[in-house]
């Protein structure tokens, strides 16, 4: 559920099974391979490398997929309308410290070298949507937090006296790799 609310995407070819994508800078490589040993029961292929042009720009990515499943179709319902991502109404039940941890690996960032606040990048989600994640955030860790407009939408801000207790909620989950991310 974390790489869901994070950069992970479901797709279908057939609206009854359902695949898990997985792709990231290649940079990330050790996140990558974090996540296959999680999922290998369900992958399709290992971690792959590949080139990405965007613009004039060339990007090189490590990724890898599920199988289609149709185990998978419950988290689609749950987290896709008409295409589009969203938070589920239940999300306050299936947020545990591994999901948090998995999602700000995904799009969690510091607001600055100066601050203590972090940030969590849900621009994609509508207002309901960050609602939604605010209540589950303060109902099951106590973690304050407020929106913060930005031109793409909105980010969860994490405030700077939450900081240590999001911390400690998620940080023996945090990859070495990502630690920079707490401060």
């Amino acid at each position: 559920m974390g790489k869901i609310l994070g950069d992970g995407h479901l797709e279908t070819a057939n609206h009854r099974t359902y695949r898990l994508k997985i792709e990231h800078s290649i940079k990330q490589k050790f996140y990558v391979d974090w996540l296959y040993e999680q999922l290998m029961n369900l992958a399709s292929n290992s971690p792959k490398v590949k080139l990405q042009k965007v613009k004039d720009k060339i990007y090189k990515k490590c990724w890898f997929n599920t199988s289609y499943s149709g185990s998978f179709r419950f988290y689609y319902q749950q987290f896709y309308l008409n295409g589009k991502k969203i938070v589920p109404k239940l999300i306050g039940r299936w947020l545990t410290p591994l999901t948090l941890a998995v999602w700000f690996m995904d799009d969690g960032s510091v607001k600055s070298k100066y601050h203590q606040a972090k940030i969590i990048n849900t621009q994609a989600f509508d207002l309901t949507s960050l609602r939604r994640l605010q209540k589950a955030l303060e109902s099951n860790f106590e973690i304050k937090t407020k929106l913060r407009k930005q031109k793409e939408g909105y980010q969860i801000y994490i405030l700077a006296n939450s900081t240590p207790r999001f911390k400690e909620v998620i940080g023996k989950y945090i990859l070495e790799g990502f630690k920079y991310k707490l401060g």
